[in-house]
């Protein structure tokens, strides 16, 4: 089968009563599986937060951001994924090759390896002086559910998502997205009804885009053919760490640190959560650094 992109739509349905996302988000999660080496739990997990962020993110304006934080006590630790208007996405979990059994119908245990005691955390750079901060616990791990709740609670809309990931034997990603509905005032009790009824008889995501169905059909499953699409992007991975940018971190380490890192260590190797990048500093580029890094004379 021939790749395709990833992508994400957005629009609406039902005379403008319901607000509607649907992604694909494969190549994105097989790219962070690879960086780092995720296993199978970790890699589902992460994935269905990054496909929520990528949609989250189409919700965003020009230069707004957003940060997910998913906090369970399960064995993978923390989830984090950064995405921004723009479709530009990335992420890490905290304990990759944490590995999960499955759960008791054979399918990957999101909820064991995320937990169901936590929180999910959403914090938002609107371009104002202080961050939007959102939180609710977790009430299930398995992600959607989690997520359905947080629109809820903390954004007061109600919202159906969807998401899923199917890893392949060897540890790959074969298919992975998911939708967001979102209600607007105006719905009658019977299209809300309606809506449920679609939703819950719907196939699994990873098997509608395992068929060839594309973003905008998986839309279709929920709301029918009343769905008009106002645009799409392409999304991708992108992580905004550089040289410059941790040589700035090592400088505002300060004069006392850097000078111990010289001493004890003669260079420094400085990994990125994000892209797993790895930046080495020999000791002439510290000492260089230490140069900047120490306070200048008063005139």
């Amino acid at each position: 089968m021939e790749k395709q992109n990833d992508m994400l739509v957005r629009g609406t349905a039902w005379g403008g009563k319901i607000r509607v996302f649907a992604c694909r988000t494969t190549n994105l999660v097989e790219e962070l599986r690879r960086r780092h080496d995720t296993f199978p739990t970790a890699t589902a997990a992460l994935g269905r937060t990054l496909s929520v962020g990528a949609m989250m993110g189409a919700m965003l304006k020009g230069k707004e951001k957003l940060t997910i934080q998913v906090k369970g006590d399960g064995p993978i630790g923390q989830v984090v994924v950064d995405a921004n208007a723009d479709g530009e996405v990335r992420g890490y979990v905290e304990h990759p090759q944490a590995h999960h059994g499955s759960n008791e119908r054979g399918k990957l245990d999101v909820a064991g390896a995320v937990g169901s005691t936590g929180y999910l955390h959403i914090t938002k750079d609107l371009g104002l002086k202080e961050p939007y901060r959102g939180s609710v616990p977790l009430v299930s791990g398995e992600l959607g559910e989690d997520f359905t709740y947080y629109f809820a609670v903390s954004e007061q809309t109600p919202s159906a998502v969807g998401v899923g990931v199917l890893v392949e034997n060897d540890n790959s990603v074969l298919h992975a997205g998911g939708y967001i509905v979102q209600l607007l005032p105006g719905l009658t009790d019977g299209e809300i009804t309606r809506l449920e009824q679609a939703i819950s008889g719907m196939p699994p995501v990873t098997a509608l885009l395992a068929q060839g169905e594309s973003p905008e059909d998986l839309l279709k499953w929920v709301v029918d053919d009343d769905v008009v699409i106002h645009d799409a992007m392409d999304l991708v991975f992108k992580c905004h760490c550089s040289a410059e940018r941790v040589e700035q971190t090592l400088i505002s380490l300060g004069q006392k640190e850097l000078e111990g890192i010289i001493q004890e260590d003669g260079k420094a190797e400085v990994v990125c959560h994000f892209c797993n990048e790895t930046y080495t500093f020999e000791r002439a580029q510290l000492e260089q650094l230490l140069e900047q890094a120490k306070p200048k004379p008063v005139q």
